[in-house]
């Protein structure tokens, strides 16, 4: 909604400083509300009145130390028109009343600065109806301070008092008051303790170091404990959603909260104010000494390095699935070795999947991407032997801000389980991430347990974020146990029993050669096929483009699969590369594609000229593609039964165009020649990208994703849509999977 005063606000903006040119303040939107791009400019305007040269968005030391020189407390007398002008703009954007913006500072503007101080409760700290930097550097930002959406009063009220407390320290800055916890709170309420053990401005630094540790270890609290320190602690406790009264008096019905978030955290249970209880209300990793029962790695678990965890008192094991790393990159056992799980089994251990491929970033998450993790983890879980009922972990490995969780992570998730729940719903769903991702994910019904990655501490999503309420496994930190052939690297992780992961294994599935499809699971293959293409936006009876569902299922999977199957077997590649490129292609085919067809015939019947080199056939092919890899695989000897062509002669081109126009038999095999070609690094082609390794069965998924990609093409969208055409894949590969395992 529009205020016609943020609207004013900005229109003097704009007519006093927006250039756009030397301040850096781009012309505002004049729509009467309030954001981050409002209160840049109000601070570049600032610092310009203040003589700045080097003007910035952030209102940081250089600001406050030439207001504080200049104008230590702007009022109604000694500061320039301008300024107070700012002083106006910005109550607006507050929401409290600037008295207009005129460059008076009148008894309107004192009214509305004793409010605000108060709201931020600063009212003691700063008496009188002036403006000081901190309080002009609180009002330059987005920070409200009064409660929004649902704040808690609590919260609020330790949000003014540690502002009253201690904004006249140097680098205590003034918190939001909105009765919500967060990553600027969490830091204050470190700076709060370091300024109550003692801790001189230029050492307190808000980081939870030794000083802070060994400070908050020497004050123990208990029932009768007052002050202070007690203050800090019940402060601690609101901030990690606890319900106690804020006060400065440990009573018993405090020691009873204490002792059920020691219970929930898994800390000793003494209903004191103890050191490991005071590391787990200030950061995420909480005390780093504690033993954990569980521990997560990248590192293959043999006999000795079993014996070496048991002997640290480590029971469950997590485990990746797979290594999108060909080769193993620098972490070669990263996936679970041949053996290790059955290892684990006879040394009387247990131990959870963990499936990550690439999410490190809101790209790589979305519904169609989420179907695709899903269904490659279940496949990798029946390769591994996990059993029915184990609970996949997948990772959501980056500091997600709430619009990334909401816009990319929860629908993805949402995929993860409506693959899991489409193939029998055999595995559980875990989420992997930092403690905002693991709350909002499993709230939104998408994971029944959480692994929380609480050693990112200085992660947003885990700075003033509290344990997930269904948290199943606490990663906090990283150690090397045992010695010689025993010595492990481990993340060491803190078990509420919510998981154990599993303590038997089926039998791995051997990496069997692909055989012809089992007729039992091809109509389960079809709708699964279906489906995921429904998420991506094709609809079954193909909408604006030429082919049905069923029709490219059939031409492209069902009806030659004796030929896939060969083509598979020949070059040892799994059948489902050749059938989700196949697939794809086909179910892009719109009508202008056949319209071009048509006049190439025409043309070519007419004038024996090729007259453009457009995809064609089932598998949409170049002539320029079919030459190149062809020629390749006649001289590397896989490939037979076709001429060298040249493609600078017409004849040639059009030939082989006009081959995969034709048949169907012919487009499929090129598609395993122009695979081949493109694991060579298709030498004389348009796509420099180096070679991979020769075609495996063991194909890692970032090998996968290369080889679709690179029958796209070099550039975009092929990147993006390779990561689509990778779902596909797996759909594909369960169901080629099921068929040479029965």
């Amino acid at each position: 909604m529009a205020d016609e005063m943020v609207r004013a606000a900005q229109q003097f903006i704009n007519s006093t400083y927006g250039n756009g040119t030397t301040l850096g303040i781009s012309k505002l939107d004049e729509n009467g509300q309030t954001s981050w791009t409002v209160m840049y400019a109000l601070t570049r305007a600032l610092q310009y009145e203040l003589g700045i040269t080097g003007l910035s968005d952030s209102f940081g030391p250089t600001t406050l130390s030439a207001l504080q020189s200049k104008y230590p407390g702007i009022q109604a007398s000694g500061a320039p028109a301008k300024i107070v002008r700012i002083v106006q703009a910005s109550l607006y954007c507050k929401g409290y009343d600037g008295g207009g913006i005129d460059g008076t500072y009148s008894d309107r503007i004192q009214k509305s600065v004793l409010s605000l101080k108060s709201d931020m409760g600063v009212d003691f700290a700063y008496p009188g109806s002036d403006v000081g930097p901190k309080v002009f550097k609180g009002l330059l930002n987005m920070d409200p301070y009064v409660t929004v959406n649902s704040g808690s009063e609590q919260i609020r009220s330790v949000q003014q008092w540690m502002n009253g407390t201690f904004v006249n320290r140097r680098d205590f800055y003034i918190v939001p008051c909105d009765g919500h916890h967060s990553r600027t709170v969490a830091t204050a309420m470190l700076y709060a303790v370091q300024y109550t053990i003692g801790m001189a401005d230029g050492v307190a630094n808000g980081n939870f170091g030794p000083g802070t540790k060994s400070g908050i270890a020497a004050h123990l609290l208990s029932v009768g404990s007052s002050g202070t320190w007690v203050q800090l602690f019940t402060a601690g406790m609101l901030l990690n959603q606890r319900s106690v009264s804020f006060s400065g008096t440990f009573t018993s019905a405090l020691a009873d909260a204490v002792r059920s978030f020691q219970s929930f955290a898994k800390l000793p249970i003494t209903g004191q104010g103890d050191f490991s209880t005071w590391a787990s209300l200030l950061v995420s990793y909480g005390d780093q000494e504690r033993k954990g029962s569980a521990c997560d790695g990248v590192t293959r678990i043999t006999p000795d390095r079993a014996a070496a965890l048991k002997a640290e008192g480590i029971s469950v094991v997590g485990r990746y699935l797979t290594n999108p790393v060909p080769g193993g990159g620098a972490v070669p056992e990263k996936e679970i070795q041949s053996g290790e799980l059955q290892t684990i089994a006879a040394q009387g251990m247990r131990c959870f999947p963990i499936y990550q491929t690439f999410g490190r970033g809101a790209d790589d998450f979305s519904y169609p991407l989420g179907r695709a993790a899903g269904q490659a983890a279940i496949n990798a879980a029946l390769d591994h032997g996990f059993k029915p009922g184990a609970r996949i972990f997948f990772a959501v490995d980056f500091d997600a801000y709430d619009y990334e969780i909401t816009d990319s992570i929860l629908p993805h998730f949402k995929g993860i389980v409506d693959a899991i729940s489409d193939d029998g719903g055999r595995y559980a769903v875990g989420v992997y991430g930092p403690r905002n991702v693991c709350t909002r994910v499993s709230a939104a019904g998408h994971a029944s347990a959480s692994f929380v990655s609480d050693m990112s501490s200085g992660f947003s999503g885990n700075f003033g974020y509290p344990l997930p309420a269904n948290w199943a496994y606490d990663q906090i930190v990283t150690k090397t146990v045992g010695s010689g052939s025993g010595a492990i690297n481990i993340d060491v992780n803190i078990a509420s029993g919510q998981d154990t992961g599993q303590s038997s294994f089926n039998a791995p599935r051997a990496a069997k050669p692909d055989t012809r499809l089992s007729p039992d699971v091809i109509q389960a293959m079809e709708t699964d096929v279906g489906k995921y293409m429904e998420s991506l936006g094709f609809p079954l009876d193909g909408g604006v483009r030429s082919y049905q569902h069923w029709k490219c299922f059939e031409r492209t999977v069902t009806a030659h699969d004796d030929l896939i199957t060969e083509l598979s077997l020949r070059h040892g590649m799994r059948k489902a590369l050749i059938q989700t490129t196949a697939y794809w292609e086909m179910r892009h085919i719109e009508p202008k594609d056949e319209f071009a067809w048509a006049t190439v015939i025409t043309t070519f019947n007419t004038t024996r000229q090729y007259p453009i080199d457009t995809s064609t056939g089932i598998a949409k092919q170049r002539a320029q593609t079919l030459i190149g890899a062809w020629n390749h695989a006649l001289d590397k000897g896989y490939g037979s039964g076709q001429p060298r062509r040249d493609y600078a002669v017409d004849e040639d081109k059009y030939n082989a165009w006009k081959q995969a126009y034709d048949s169907e038999t012919y487009a499929l095999t090129s598609v395993a020649l122009i695979h081949r070609w493109d694991i060579d690094g298709k030498p004389g082609g348009d796509d420099d990208s180096p070679a991979l390794r020769q075609p495996t069965l063991g194909y890692t998924d970032q090998e996968i994703y290369e080889v679709l990609r690179r029958y796209q093409g070099p550039g975009e969208p092929a990147f993006t849509e390779a990561k689509k055409r990778m779902g596909l894949y797996y759909v594909m590969e369960k169901y080629n999977s099921i068929s040479r395992n029965v």
